[in-house]
């Protein structure tokens, strides 16, 4: 068998749910490593376990990305191209019920700040944050690695340390909030694991999971959801 035999009996086994796994250089030849999936909508999306990208990794060079789409033609997502460009690497797509393969590699793709899909680690809420400074005002914000998956950050977020490890202050209650400013939101899961970006005008830009990264009103419901702001020193 060939890896892309083994590569898409996973995928039908996996379905209805994406299969995702990594091609390798093992030893001089081509292998299929199957890898978990973390996300947490598993029929639209694909988080490969970090554990398993290591055994890969260790075994020999990651050449290639694969992931299926179960009922769906194997034509790149805005967030298959999103991560290519973000991995680097060449990617693979099999819709497994008609057994159709794509191929497509890194070419440069960028989607705008706005209209982006979720993807985690990749364009997320935090991401929005730092290519917003990046591209708006030139400042590059120190990366930080994010946990396996989005349900584990949830129980255990550590947003405040990020944002101060990445430059940003506190600011009282009693300053105005101005373009810029980093609003750390409390989620409908209680906990502080979300934050916004006040752009002036009364409104805000965020990203979160499972819609796509848009512009709103900073209005009194966001008021309140807000516990802390910081502003880059």
């Amino acid at each position: 068998m060939t890896w892309k035999d083994i590569a898409l009996k996973h995928a039908k086994e996996d379905s209805p749910h994406e299969a995702c796994g990594l091609l390798v250089n093992y030893k001089g030849k081509e292998k299929y490593f199957p890898c978990k999936n973390l996300a947490e909508d598993l029929e639209d999306q694909f988080i490969i376990d970090p554990d398993d990208w290591v055994v890969a990794e260790d075994a020999g060079e990651i050449i290639a990305v694969i992931h299926s789409h179960p009922n769906h033609p194997p034509t790149p997502s805005q967030a298959d191209l999103a991560s290519c460009e973000y991995l680097d690497l060449p990617f693979y797509i099999v819709t497994p019920e008609a057994e159709q393969w794509n191929y497509f590699e890194p070419s440069g793709y960028k989607k705008g700040l706005l209209g982006r899909e979720w993807v985690w680690d990749v364009q997320d809420c935090w991401s929005l944050i730092t290519d917003w400074y990046e591209e708006k005002r030139g400042i590059k914000i120190k990366y930080w690695p994010r946990p396996k998956n989005p349900q584990e950050f949830e129980e255990n977020p550590y947003f405040e340390k990020v944002i101060i490890g990445s430059g940003f202050i506190e600011i009282d209650d009693n300053v105005e909030t101005e373009t810029g400013d980093v609003l750390l939101l409390n989620t409908y899961k209680n906990t502080l694991s979300h934050v916004a970006l006040y752009v002036g005008d009364q409104t805000i830009i965020h990203h979160c999971q499972k819609r796509l990264s848009c512009r709103e009103t900073y209005d009194q419901n966001y008021i309140e959801y807000t516990k802390k702001r910081y502003r880059y020193a």
